[in-house]
């Protein structure tokens, strides 16, 4: 297995996002990751961190097509899935297609939408198709969700149901920059204009090569056990529900490509821990009455608490 590709790869996507967001490198290859894994992505912060320009400039490397939609209350499931018209010209119905016939969507601040509305993306997240008036629509190989929200907010939002959530691949966070990297930031040109000199740095080629390589690391007995001793740990009494089976597979697969993108055949347990965080702390349900932080801190304990798997030597 050749996996300087990847290393490769790794280096032109964060270099070049990192053009238009300064200092989120980690953040930059986790979304990478998500991509090469065929996972979605719950980007969740305070506003005005730059979840948005990064995922637009993240789909602006990988090439395709791009839509972006903003969520609000009065957005309906046919905005996202397309309508049945009727053409008088024709005189027949035909099919126009909505945003999410898209590779990379873009749901800006999709807690804002109802539940009905938020419904319609669980059919295309999961099993990548869509259906309209009896017609089931194929999406494309790489279709990609990149949702934002603002987690402080609570007037006119609706929290999004544990079985949408837990269709994402990671949710991460932005969080602030540091004081040089904001000062480098105002001093320079607009991110806007910057964002529009951004060029695809992967070809579909590529992108294919990666998806189907990176199961190709890996993983040694020990490791997987020291995998399945965290799933396990997350469905005792520490939480109130465990992370699921697909929870886990995610978390396999994240290792393996995030040991690619370092330039390894093989997961380490490190890779593991590295990983779990943004895989696993939005698939688990800590009580009720218990905080979104609290319940991540409750995990990264749990993690400590495991022993890690040292090399055997014969």
């Amino acid at each position: 297995m050749d996996v300087q590709c990847f290393v490769e790869a790794r280096n032109k996507v964060v270099g070049a996002v990192s053009r238009v967001i300064v200092g989120k490198e980690e953040t930059i290859e986790k979304v990478f990751i998500s991509f090469i894994c065929s996972g979605h992505v719950l980007l969740e912060d305070v506003p005005g961190t730059g979840k948005t320009m990064l995922l637009r400039a993240f789909a602006r490397t990988i090439g395709g097509s791009f839509s972006r939609v903003q969520f609000t209350p009065d957005l309906l499931p046919s905005d996202l899935t397309g309508i049945n018209f009727f053409n008088p010209q024709e005189s027949r119905f035909q099919f126009r297609k909505g945003p999410l016939f898209a590779d990379v969507v873009l749901a800006d601040e999709i807690n804002r939408a109802t539940p009905r509305t938020q419904s319609a993306l669980l059919e295309a997240m999961e099993e990548k198709q869509i259906s309209v008036d009896g017609e089931t629509y194929a999406l494309g190989d790489r279709f990609m969700v990149m949702a934002t929200q603002n987690p402080i907010e609570s007037y006119g939002t609706f929290p999004l149901p544990e079985a949408q959530v837990d269709r994402f691949f990671m949710r991460l966070s932005l969080g602030y920059m540091t004081r040089a990297q904001e000062l480098e930031v105002l001093r320079r040109r607009r991110t806007t204009e910057i964002l529009q000199e951004v060029e695809p740095v992967l070809t579909l080629e590529e992108i294919q090569r990666l998806r189907e390589e990176y199961r190709g690391v890996r993983v040694s007995d020990d490791v997987g056990d020291y995998l399945m001793d965290l799933v396990e740990r997350t469905r005792s009494d520490t939480f109130a529900v465990g992370v699921s089976t697909r929870g886990a597979i995610a978390l396999y697969s994240a290792a393996q490509a995030n040991a690619a993108l370092s330039g390894r055949d093989y997961v380490l347990p490190e890779d593991i821990r590295r990983m779990a965080p943004a895989v696993l702390a939005h698939r688990i349900t800590a009580g009720a009455g218990m905080k979104r932080q609290d319940a991540e801190a409750r995990l990264m304990d749990l993690i400590d608490q495991i022993p890690v798997p040292t090399e055997r030597l014969s």
